[in-house]
């Protein structure tokens, strides 16, 4: 059947909390603990990856698409940029990640290819043309 954690995540969880607050640290099953706080972690790492991924491939398709921008385009840019914000507000330490080559590379790949799927285009460029800073201005947005 399993340990408790196996068999129901949640409540394991909550009896945790329940026995940390308690005091009894003895009874706490300290490598489950510390596994799932490690997921948190990972967890809002995704997070902030999945909005620059998104932001990167709407800037994409705003620079690669002239002819289609709208009002929607605008609003989603501007929706993952405060989202971004957000995020980094919550937990500041993930603005390393920004400056990460080996991070910032796989999010620019994640955003080639929303960007692929979303507009049928390939001519994107290999690496990102534009700086973190750039990217996250409110003022930014690319030219053809």
């Amino acid at each position: 059947m399993g340990t408790p954690y196996e068999r129901d995540v949640v409540a394991w969880a909550m009896e945790q909390a329940a026995l940390l607050r308690a005091g009894k640290l003895s009874a706490i099953d300290i490598e489950h603990i510390a596994d799932e706080i490690e997921d948190v972690a990972k967890s809002e790492k995704r997070e902030l990856a999945r909005r620059v991924s998104e932001l990167l491939a709407h800037l994409l398709r705003w620079q690669h698409q002239p002819g289609r921008r709208c009002s929607s385009w605008t609003r989603s840019i501007k929706v993952q940029r405060k989202s971004i914000a957000s995020v980094l507000q919550a937990a500041p330490s993930l603005t390393a990640s920004l400056t990460d080559p080996r991070w910032v590379e796989g999010t620019w790949h994640d955003a080639v290819a929303k960007a692929i799927d979303e507009t049928g285009l390939d001519a994107f460029p290999e690496d990102c043309p534009w700086s973190i800073d750039q990217v996250l201005s409110a003022a930014f947005f690319p030219e053809a």
